[in-house]
C-alpha cells in the first residue's frame, strides 16, 4: 500500500477510535474524579454534622492517595493479565460502591476508613487508562489522547461542583443530610458506568466492532513503531527497566510536586471561595468550577503547545514552575474576583502540565515495562496527593486561612523547575542508549519526540 494511503488509513482509524474509546474511558474517569473530591464540598458540613476538623480533613483527603498509591503497581500488573476492559469495569463498581457507603460517615474514624477504602477500590485506574493509549495510538497522537482523556477530570471539577452542590440542596430529605445524598446518588451511578464500560470498551483495536480489519492493523501497527523494546511479559529481569530509569525517577519527581499543588489547591477550593463571602452550596460549587474551566483549556491547549515547540524538558520546566508566579500573585491582590481568576489560570498549567510528561515517559517504555513503570510513575505521584491535602489541612489549621496553602505552592513549584534541569541530563542520557541500541552510528536530537 502507498505510504499516503496506508496514512491516511491510519487517520481515519485514528479518528474512529479518539470518538468511540475515549468517551468511555472519559466518562469512568469523570466520575472517577467527582468521586474523589466530592468531599470538598461536604467540608464545612462534615465540620458542622460529624465534628471533623480542618486537620482531619486534610488528612482524610490525602488518606486516598496513600492506599491508591499503595495498590497501583500490583492492580496494574494484574490487569496486564486479564485485560483493560474488565479490570477497569471493576475498579469503577468497586469505588462506586464505596461512594455509596460513605453516606454513613459519623465520625473521624469512619471519614478515614471511607478514604482508606476508595483509594484502594480505584487503584489502577489511570495507569490502565494510560496503557490502553499504548495500544491504540502512535506515539505522535499521544499526548492529544491524553489530552482528551484529560476532559475527564476537568469536567469533572467544572460540573461536579454544581451537581454535587445541587444534590446537598436535598438537605433534610428522607431524613438525610444533603452529602449524604451526594455519597450515595453519585456512588450508585459511578457502579451503572462500571457496567457500560464492561460492555462497550473495546480491549484492543482488532475488538473494535466499528474498525475495518485495515483499520484495527494499521492502528496496532503504529502504536507499536517506535516504541522502546517489550521486554518480555513479566517483570523478572526487568525492574530495573521499570523502576530504576532515572528519567522515570525524575518524571515521578516532578508528578509528585505537580499533584501536591493539585490536590492541596482541589480540596480547599470550596472554602476558599467561601472565605471570600460567600454563601450557598450550590453557589460555592458553580464557582469552584473555575478549576474545571482553567484545566480544560489546559489539556485542550498545552499539547498543542507541545507539538510546535517540540523541547520536552524545557516545556516541562516551564509548566511546573510557573504556578510559583501565579500563587504570589494570588497572595498580592485582595480582590475575590481576581483571585477566582488565577485559580482558573493556576488551573490551566497544572492540568495542561500532565499530558506532556505522560507522553514523554510513554515514549520510552513498552509492555509490561510500560504497565509497570507508569503505575509507578502515578504511585509517587499519587503520594503528592496525600501530602498536598495534609500540608494545605495544617497550614489552614495554623493560620486560621483556607489560601494559606499559596505559600506551599510556591515552594513546591520552585523545586519542580529545578528538577526539570536534571531530568533534561536524563533525557538525553536514556535517548543515547536507545539510539546506540539501534542504530550505533544514528543519534537522534533528544528534545525531539520520537
Amino acid at each position: 500500500m502507498p505510504a499516503s494511503a496506508a496514512g491516511g488509513l491510519y487517520a481515519a482509524a485514528t479518528r474512529k477510535a479518539m470518538l468511540r474509546l475515549l468517551p468511555i474511558l472519559c466518562l469512568a474517569y469523570f466520575m472517577s474524579y467527582v468521586d474523589r473530591t466530592n468531599i470538598a464540598l461536604a467540608k464545612t458540613h462534615l465540620q458542622a454534622d460529624a465534628g471533623i476538623s480542618a486537620a482531619a480533613f486534610g488528612l482524610g483527603a490525602g488518606l486516598f492517595f496513600l492506599t491508591y498509591a499503595l495498590f497501583e503497581v500490583p492492580s496494574n500488573l494484574v490487569m496486564y493479565r486479564v485485560g483493560p476492559r474488565r479490570w477497569i469495569a471493576r475498579i469503577a463498581v468497586s469505588w462506586g460502591a464505596v461512594t455509596s457507603l460513605m453516606m454513613f460517615i459519623h465520625d473521624d474514624v469512619t471519614f478515614f476508613l471511607g478514604r482508606i477504602a476508595l483509594g484502594a477500590a480505584e487503584a489502577g485506574l489511570y495507569p490502565a487508562m494510560m496503557f490502553m493509549v499504548t495500544r491504540w495510538f502512535a506515539q505522535q497522537d499521544r499526548a492529544t489522547a491524553i489530552g482528551f482523556i484529560y476532559l475527564a477530570p476537568t469536567l469533572g471539577l467544572l460540573l461536579g461542583g454544581p451537581l454535587g452542590g445541587a444534590l446537598m440542596e436535598l438537605d433534610d430529605l428522607g431524613g438525610l443530610h444533603g452529602w449524604q445524598w451526594m455519597f450515595l446518588t453519585e456512588g450508585l451511578v459511578t457502579m451503572a458506568i462500571g457496567w457500560v464500560v464492561l460492555a462497550l470498551l473495546p480491549e484492543v483495536p482488532a475488538d473494535a466492532r466499528w474498525l475495518t480489519a485495515r483499520e484495527a492493523a494499521a492502528l496496532t501497527e503504529q502504536a507499536n513503531a517506535g516504541s522502546a523494546p517489550r521486554g518480555g511479559h513479566t517483570l523478572r529481569g526487568n525492574m530495573g527497566q521499570a523502576f530504576g530509569r532515572p528519567f522515570i525517577l525524575l518524571v515521578g519527581a516532578v508528578y509528585f510536586l505537580n499533584q501536591v499543588t493539585m490536590n492541596g489547591v482541589t480540596f480547599n477550593v470550596p472554602s476558599i471561595i467561601e472565605s471570600l463571602d460567600v454563601s450557598g452550596s450550590f453557589l460555592i460549587g458553580l464557582l469552584s468550577g473555575v478549576t474545571g474551566i482553567g484545566g480544560t483549556i489546559g489539556v485542550l491547549v498545552m499539547p498543542a503547545v507541545f507539538r510546535r515547540v517540540p523541547r520536552e524538558s524545557l516545556t516541562i520546566g516551564v509548566l511546573a514552575a510557573a504556578p510559583a508566579v501565579i500563587a504570589a500573585l494570588f497572595l498580592a491582590v485582595a480582590s475575590p474576583a481576581v483571585r477566582i481568576v488565577l485559580i482558573g489560570v493556576l488551573s490551566v498549567i497544572l492540568f495542561g502540565t500532565l499530558p506532556v510528561f505522560w507522553s514523554v515517559a510513554m515514549a520510552r517504555m513498552s509492555g509490561i515495562v510500560a504497565a509497570a513503570g507508569l503505575a509507578f510513575i502515578n504511585t509517587v505521584g499519587l503520594t503528592g496527593g496525600f501530602v498536598g491535602p495534609y500540608v494545605f489541612g495544617l497550614a489552614e489549621s495554623d493560620s486560621g486561612d483556607p489560601a494559606s496553602g499559596f505559600y506551599i505552592v510556591i515552594i513546591v513549584s520552585l523545586i519542580g523547575g529545578g528538577l526539570a534541569v536534571a531530568l533534561r541530563r536524563a533525557l538525553r542520557q536514556e535517548d543515547r542508549k536507545a539510539a546506540a541500541a539501534s542504530s550505533p552510528t544514528v543519534e537522534r536530537d533528544p528534545e525531539v519526540l520520537p
